[in-house]
């Protein structure tokens, strides 16, 4: 038996730091969202625990423990299963690559073994494990452990846009001018797309600025992406993959072909915001 699941980009709207523990973890309030546009895992019985990286992101990949992906499969036991990642979505871009092939590879897992997901969703896995595990529109506060639903959001498409750059993500938050940043205002409801794309630039992503300050590129990408008519552009995460909302499928289309051909060495890709868990 071979059961599939979909790993979508994990996309922050927003992102503001709030603070910092004593142990060194942030505080956040994030919009996250989630894009049609992803990996696939594909699981089926066997008698070991084995991993295969294909598809046109899978460079670099590891297949070793250190792969979320493995390290997934032993948080629910360990037991025998051929797991194939396939990868579209590149890595370390500030998207919840990986995070978002654990979370698919727990599900799927779950449902080939007969098995309750563990009890912290996947966060001792990482912080986005558990967001990622729900794959819906939702506030993620705390250091990525408190999940909050949040009104229904418009119809929204998104371009993603990736330079090809590495964007260590101590190294931005190092670069904060400050920890303790305002949070997040209320959610608002009923509005169209344009008019939460004009919400959602009243807010933040508090690591943009020290990103852009490491990888000037991302500068370059965010004014083409405005350029491309999106509504709204805006860095995801720590980096470097930036984001264009747009109020329709076909409207995101023709911006994602512009990008390709201006910038052919970016990488990007498009799609519907959606429920995927």
């Amino acid at each position: 038996m071979a059961i599939e699941a979909f790993a979508p980009a994990k996309v922050n709207l927003t992102l503001h730091v709030t603070g910092q523990r004593e142990d060194g973890y942030h505080l956040l309030e994030s919009l996250v969202v989630f894009v049609g546009v992803g990996d696939r895992i594909t699981v089926s019985d066997a008698d070991a625990l084995s991993l295969s990286v294909t598809g046109p992101r899978a460079m670099g990949v590891p297949t070793g423990p250190e792969n979320l992906v493995l390290k997934a499969a032993s948080a629910l036991g360990g037991v025998g299963a051929r797991i194939d990642l396939e990868k579209h979505l590149p890595a370390a871009a500030g998207i919840g690559g990986g995070s978002s092939d654990a979370a698919a590879t727990l599900r799927a897992l779950s449902q080939l073994w007969r098995t309750e997901l563990p009890a912290d969703n996947g966060l001792s896995l990482g912080a986005d494990v558990p967001v990622c595990l729900r794959a819906a529109p939702c506030l993620m506060s705390g250091v990525g452990e408190v999940l909050t639903d949040v009104p229904a959001l418009p119809p929204m498409w998104m371009v993603l846009v990736n330079p090809g750059v590495e964007v260590p993500t101590p190294a931005v938050f190092r670069g904060l001018a400050r920890k303790d940043n305002a949070p997040m205002e209320p959610i608002p409801s009923g509005l169209s797309a344009a008019a939460f794309a004009e919400w959602i630039a009243t807010q933040r992503n508090d690591l943009e600025a020290p990103a852009r300050e490491i990888a000037p590129v991302i500068t370059d990408v965010l004014t083409a992406i405005s350029g491309a008519g999106a509504l709204l552009s805006r860095m995801s995460g720590s980096g470097a993959t930036c984001f264009g909302l747009f109020a329709s499928a076909d409207a995101a289309s023709v911006a994602a072909q512009s990008l390709k051909a201006k910038a052919p060495a970016w990488w990007v890709d498009h799609g519907a915001l959606g429920t995927f868990g």
